[in-house]
This record gives C-alpha cells, structure tokens and sequence, in this order.
C-alpha cells in the first residue's frame, strides 16, 4: 500500500471517530455555575443538543442570570430547589469543588443519573465515601474526566484501532506552559493542587489505554514564582513492566512562551501518534487542538484534521457517553464511578511516593 492510500485510510478513520451520543438526550440539571459551566458546560451542551432545564449555585441571581445569558431554563439560589424541579428523566451535572461533592450527592433522588466534576473528592478517603454513596443511592455516577472525549484524543484512539501503532511501548506526556492559577480561587490554599487538579487527566487518560500500573515514581513540587500555592510541577514514572515506558512531565511556571509544550505522545511498533492540547497553551486563550501520525519508516508526519478540541467540546462527550448508558443503548460507562476511583487510587499513590522519596545515595 503506498503512502499515499495510507494517509487516505488514516485520516478516513479519524474523520469518522465521534464522542458517544444518546439516541434521545436527556434533560439537563447543573448544580453550580462558576467558570468551567460558563466556558465550556454550556457551551458544548448547547453544540451537542443537550437541553439544559435548569442551573443552581448558592450566589444569589448567579444562575438565574447564567441560564438566561445561554437560554437554560430557570436559574435557582438553591440545589434543593433545582432538585425539586427537575423532570424524573433529568441527568445531573454536578460542578461543584471537589471538597462539595460529598455534600450534595445526597440532595439527589435516589436511582439519579449524576455526572460529576472531578475530581472525585480531593482525597482517597473522599473519594471511597463518594463511591459508597453512589452505591448506598443506586446512583448512576460518572466522573467528567473528559479528556477521553476530547476530538483529537478520539482520533488518535480511531488511528490505533486502525492499527498504525503495532505493539504500544511508549507514553509520554508533557506539559511545559504557564498556567494562571489565581484564576480559581479555591486553589489558593489547596494543600494539592498539580496532580490532583491537572495531571489526574493524564492518569486517567493513560489507564484508559493501558489499564492500571504495577505501581508509580513521583515527585511534585513547589514554584518559587508562586510561593503561596502547593505544588504544580510534576514528574512521574507509571510502572507497566519491562517493556513500556510511560512518563509524565508537567511544568505550569514556565512563561517563557517560545518553548512551551503541552502533548501527549504514544509510540508503538508501527508508528506513532502525538496529540497536542492547545487549551493549556496562552491559557485561556488557548490555541488549536492538534494531531498527527507517522508510520514507521514511512517518512514524516502526517497531519490530520481535528473537528473540535478539548474545551469545550470533550464535555459533551462525557455527558453523552452517561446519557448513552442511561437509556441503554451503550451497555459501556468507561468514565463510571468505580473507574474513576481507580484513577484517584493512582493519584493518592503518586503523592505517597512523592512524600516517601527516592532511593538514598549510597557514597
């Protein structure tokens, strides 16, 4: 087969890669109204024909004049009050702080469908009393780790379907940028902040292709240039044998612009994929999502078309994959509740090797 036909096979199967979609949406409740339902909720909701009924947040008039600014329904002052209008079909979209999940969880009715914001608690031990309150409330739960849904991810999955990786034996990601962290104010005084708020999306990004590790080497630390705030750069090894290197390198001080980066890249036998996320370039900003190929010696990379990008459009894919398994036309909920936990069990033990340190010196 020539290149040629190769590159038309390829980016045929990119183009026809899609985030999942219910047959019938469902209506749509969210609980909060702070920066992310504004820049990237709502906006991918009403991309995606989602029909928002209804916003919450405890600011008075805050979702009242949200859901009359992008056509939502009615605005409350209470979740109570939302919980009390919305339809019996109504799905859930808890956004709220890590820290407020475990109290509103139980202000749903029983049997719910509820997609969550991760991440899912700011703990493990938050995150164990969120799982067993999913399963105490028969709640049909699952955790916005969106960047599985993001275009160019869902290319790059539809290229190693295709099978232009071969055998994978290499993951990399790296995040060299400069993130705006005064931006959200609960963060100020988080006593974690890169892991648990940023590279968990890579973590759970990368189990989804590879399942769970052996084990993790990490190490996270403090900027200098923002003293006030826990740490934001990260190294980290993920242990799956012998065979596999996967790396994740995070750097959110770097404003030093010509030489920022922010992708991840997988390598296998056959060739390679490398996805650029351009939302945490010039955050918020942002710059295009992008992805490319190169077939093992084939040459060059190949760029290939990207519709979308992570923010906003990966939110409807979440929404839509918990959307597709409440009605049943997908019996698959790759982002339910009980994976999640698994993705925040990797966190906790990134931050205890962290904490514990390194093999010491032997001189």
């Amino acid at each position: 087969m020539s290149l040629d036909n190769i590159a038309q096979r390829y980016t045929a199967a990119v183009g026809a890669s899609g985030p999942p979609k219910p047959k019938a949406p469902r209506p749509v409740v969210i609980l909060g109204a702070g920066g992310i339902v504004r820049a990237a909720h709502l906006p991918a909701y009403t991309k995606a024909g989602f029909p928002v009924v209804a916003i919450a947040d405890s600011a008075a008039g805050k979702a009242a004049g949200l859901a009359v600014e992008f056509g939502a329904g009615r605005g409350f002052d209470s979740v109570e009050e939302a919980v009390r209008f919305a339809p019996a079909d109504a799905v859930f979209d808890l956004a709220v702080p890590a820290s407020g999940i475990l109290d509103v969880l139980p202000l749903l009715p029983k049997g719910a469908a509820v997609l969550i914001q991760k991440p899912m608690g700011e703990t493990l031990e938050e995150a164990t009393r969120i799982r067993a309150l999913c399963r105490e409330r028969g709640l049909t739960a699952a955790v916005n780790f969106q960047l599985r849904y993001a275009p160019n991810h869902l290319g790059a999955v539809a290229l190693a379907k295709g099978g232009l990786l071969g055998e994978l034996h290499d993951v990399e990601v790296q995040v060299r940028t400069y993130t705006p962290w005064q931006l959200w104010t609960f963060l100020a005084t988080a006593p974690r902040l890169e892991i648990l708020y940023h590279s968990i999306h890579y973590l759970d990004l990368i189990r989804s292709w590879l399942g769970n590790p052996v084990g993790v080497y990490a190490k996270t630390v403090r900027n200098p240039q923002c003293a006030t705030l826990a740490a934001t750069k990260t190294s980290m090894i993920l242990d799956y044998g012998d065979w596999k290197r996967v790396v994740v390198v995070t750097n959110h001080g770097h404003d030093f612009a010509e030489t920022q980066c922010s992708f991840v890249q997988w390598e296998g036998t056959g060739g390679a994929i490398r996805m650029e996320m351009g939302v945490n370039l010039d955050y918020p900003v942002g710059r295009p999502d992008t992805l490319a190929y190169a077939v093992r010696g084939g040459g060059s990379w190949t760029s290939v078309p990207v519709s979308g990008s992570w923010f906003p459009d990966a939110f409807a894919g979440s929404m839509g994959a918990l959307q597709a398994y409440v009605e049943g036309s997908t019996s698959e909920l790759p982002i339910g509740f009980e994976s999640a936990y698994e993705t925040m069990a990797l966190v906790e033990a990134a931050y205890r090797s962290s904490e514990t340190g390194g093999v010491s010196l032997d001189l």
